[in-house]
């Protein structure tokens, strides 16, 4: 086999920032697309509530190719409910691109996923977006990067990093806002200028570790990963253990890769790409892959605890059965499992009765996502209140708090200040933005619960909120309406 330059490549950002429209730059200018075939925007945003939310939800790679270079590139989940997708990516690549609105600057999501990047040691390239804004303030942008390189501790290497400038809508990037090119060619040069491919170590035994899971109705559990290491077979033998003392020897069914948007069968790959296996049926996240009969499993993947639950239950009310076709436990159990093949963020426990599950995960909007999907496939549930997930740390009961940041118009700002105090919010801090006014909380998970609806109300529509978990504080006083003791 011979061998290939390699790089892989994760485009991440806060919600909204253009990750998506990007990679459809990518795709479209790499000419991955036939000439008779229709573009969609948002291309790879290929489920329907991504569609409708204009989010990112679930990580998903594509390829092209660029000169003698093969580019993965993975498009990550902006929100932090989804960090768990972001986590286990960030370890397949060897670069990210940091999109940051020219107007917006770094936001709560931002600082989460760069701060992955930085502690997994690479080198991120900075695309300054939107800058056909009216209100872009691409200078002090920058300026607020740089802060947020220095406070995420940052290595110099990590601190000169490359800095582009892009309208990712219309498939432009530029080395300097005033040139006049109307590609993304400068993005492309960057990549392979700044970033040195995966090294040639195809004559090594083969090493892979599995990263994300996938599943199909006729293979099965497909697990994705990178090969580290060596060559991977299609028919092969070959070992799957990790730091939990499994270990066993199997044989790979199935192999795929990415070319372009399609998944496609091949029958080897060398290290350094990212690549589908099947024929392994119980594969976990970390498991790695080596020869047979050679057991040498790499660091393990942690992934994030949730921080919130809720009780998925059978509908009993008099309305059972009027909404949906799967209204029994088995139905729900069922699918949970199977919700479980991919979604590693999430965790499913019995309770004391046969008709009720506990499921956890990351954040509202986490079990929100799961909660939207099943009803769309015609599961019928009733849910509980959600409930904040506490720790005990050194033997004091902890509680999950979120850093919260809302902008909204001057005259509202009194309201939400007070609400966010009530809710036993510290304030960090408030600027003032002509017309608006920001402000940056950090208040407990349970003080936020239902909150949304009320801050809407409050700045009639106009103001915006984004929030995201930061870390596990000793347990604040219970404060107002809060029926129970955790």
């Amino acid at each position: 086999m011979e061998f290939r330059k390699i790089i892989n490549v994760a485009v991440i950002a806060h919600v909204d920032a253009g990750k998506s429209t990007l990679v459809d730059a990518f795709l479209a200018q790499s000419h991955v697309f036939s000439d008779h075939e229709e573009i969609v925007a948002q291309v790879m945003d290929s489920n329907d509530l991504e569609r409708e939310r204009g989010i990112t939800i679930y990580s998903k790679n594509c390829s092209i190719n660029y000169k003698d270079y093969k580019i993965n590139i993975v498009d990550t989940p902006g929100h932090a409910d989804f960090s768990s997708e972001v986590e286990r990516i960030i370890k397949t690549v060897d670069t990210v691109i940091l999109l940051v609105d020219s107007s917006e600057g770094p936001m709560p999501q931002t600082r989460f996923v760069l701060k992955k990047s930085l502690d997994a040691g690479l080198r991120p390239i900075l695309l300054i977006n939107k800058i056909d804004k009216k209100d872009a303030r691409i200078n002090e942008v920058i300026d607020e990067v740089y802060d947020l390189f220095l406070d995420l501790s940052a290595n110099d290497d990590q601190l000169d990093f490359p800095i582009l400038y892009g309208i990712a809508r219309n498939g432009i990037v530029r080395y300097n806002p005033g040139d006049s090119n109307n590609d993304i060619n400068p993005l492309f040069e960057t990549i392979v200028s700044h970033v040195d491919p995966y090294p040639n170590r195809m004559d090594e035994p083969l090493q892979m570790q599995v990263s994300a899971l996938a599943y199909d109705d006729y293979i099965g559990r497909i697990g994705i990963g990178r090969v580290y290491s060596g060559i991977i077979r299609q028919n092969a033998m070959i070992s799957v253990c990790n730091n939990l003392n499994k270990k066993e020897n199997r044989k790979i069914a199935n192999l795929y890769n990415y070319q372009g948007l399609k998944r496609t069968a091949i029958s080897e790959a060398q290290c350094g790409d990212i690549v589908l296996i099947s024929g392994i049926e119980n594969i976990e996240i970390g498991d790695t892959i080596g020869p047979e009969n050679v057991y040498e499993p790499l660091p393990q993947i942690d992934i994030e605890e949730p921080t919130l639950s809720m009780n998925f239950m059978v509908n009993t009310s008099p309305f059972q059965g009027k909404s949906g076709k799967y209204v029994t436990s088995r139905n729900i159990k069922e699918r949970l499992e199977r919700e479980l093949e991919v979604n590693v963020g999430l965790k499913v426990e019995p309770t004391d009765t046969t008709d009720t599950f506990k499921v956890s995960g990351r954040g509202e909007l986490h079990l929100s996502i799961l909660l939207e999907n099943m009803r769309r496939e015609g599961y019928e549930i009733a849910v509980s209140r959600p409930e904040v997930i506490f720790k005990k740390i050194d033997g004091k009961l902890c509680e999950p708090i979120e850093e919260v940041i809302c902008s909204v118009p001057n005259e509202y700002s009194g309201s939400v200040i007070n609400k966010l105090n009530l809710r036993k919010g510290q304030m960090v801090d408030i600027q003032d933005e002509g017309s608006y006014t920001k402000v940056i909380y950090h208040v407990p998970t349970r003080g936020l619960l239902g909150y949304r609806s009320e801050f809407i109300n409050d700045t009639k529509g106009e103001g915006v909120m984004v929030r995201k978990f930061i870390e596990y504080e000793p347990f604040a006083e219970k404060f107002r309406r809060e029926p129970t003791e955790p």
